[in-house]
């Protein structure tokens, strides 16, 4: 983290608010009440991240803050006493339908992903050629054996809880399903159309991916993110039964979300960060309608 002095060109590509008291230095933490970026030295430890010396002051009268000084994240969202609530909920729904899977093992053939069955010439064929396009969302929370729930709920609570806190409820769900449904459309693209594919794997990595994003646009050691990745980048790669396309869809499409959450500009960061997740959608359900044609 720390730069040399005379690294002015390096601080003017990252482009770092300096601090409101300290003008002289970078930072990329900001207070969560009036959002004023703080350097260490000006950081109150607060309940939820960091406060600067005049909000705590200010906060500690009678009265609620004014809206314009509530807490935020770092993408903007609200502050909440549970920031682990959504991935809490994510968790219990794959939890359940893997359970459910469990009691009835004919279940997964109705919640996979694959592109068609019988494939041409027969028809008709079922699978997303066949019009079951509910597949993409299903096939997000189906799993199947235990060590795959388990590696993938393990690593969505490490990943996942964090980065809810840092985006905030909506942001952190918008890239969450977003990543699921790129690499599943990466999948249907890029797979044989009789392949299965189920699991969270796509958006975890897109999950992974914001994250990469965020700690680098606070300026945070990268190290350890990078080489969880790489690890998982490797399983990916060096054992077969994986659908790589879906968590290489699943990462770009975090990357870009990501990207678009913590570098929105403040005066229109709703805009530009709902409208990049759109962008992204856009991009997938084109990828499933070309896929869609070849098949039929």
């Amino acid at each position: 983290m720390d730069q040399a002095a005379d690294s002015g060109s390096a601080r003017d590509a990252r482009s770092l608010p300096g601090c409101y008291r300290h003008p002289d230095r970078e930072t990329g933490v900001r207070c969560t009440r009036c959002e004023r970026p703080i350097c260490p030295e000006c950081m109150v430890s607060a309940s939820v991240g960091f406060q600067c010396p005049d909000c705590v002051r200010g906060g500690s009268g009678a009265g609620p803050a004014p809206a314009a000084a509530r807490p935020r994240t770092v993408a903007g969202g609200a502050v909440t006493s549970d920031p682990r609530l959504l991935t809490k909920i994510l968790i219990g729904i794959n939890i359940a339908v893997f359970i459910a899977i469990q009691a009835d093992s004919s279940l997964v053939e109705h919640l996979v992903l694959y592109g068609a069955w019988p494939p041409k010439p027969f028809a008709p064929t079922s699978g997303v050629a066949g019009g079951e396009w509910y597949r993409f969302v299903t096939s997000m929370f189906a799993h199947q054996e235990y060590w795959h729930i388990g590696f993938n709920m393990l690593s969505l609570w490490w990943i996942g809880g964090p980065l809810e806190a840092a985006l905030g409820r909506a942001r952190y769900l918008a890239v969450y399903v977003v990543s699921g449904l790129a690499g599943g459309a990466l999948t249907y693209l890029l797979a044989a159309p009789s392949q299965a594919s189920l699991g969270a794997s796509g958006a975890i990595f897109g999950l992974f991916g914001a994250t990469a994003v965020l700690m680098r646009r606070l300026n945070y050691d990268m190290r350890p993110v990078i080489a969880l990745l790489v690890i998982n980048l490797i399983i990916t790669f060096g054992f077969g039964n994986i659908a790589w396309q879906a968590h290489i869809g699943g990462l770009v499409a975090g990357v870009v979300t990501g990207y678009g959450m913590v570098h929105a500009p403040r005066r229109r960061r709703a805009l530009v960060q709902y409208g990049t997740c759109a962008l992204v959608l856009v991009v997938a359900v084109v990828l499933a309608l070309v896929r869609t044609v070849q098949l039929t």
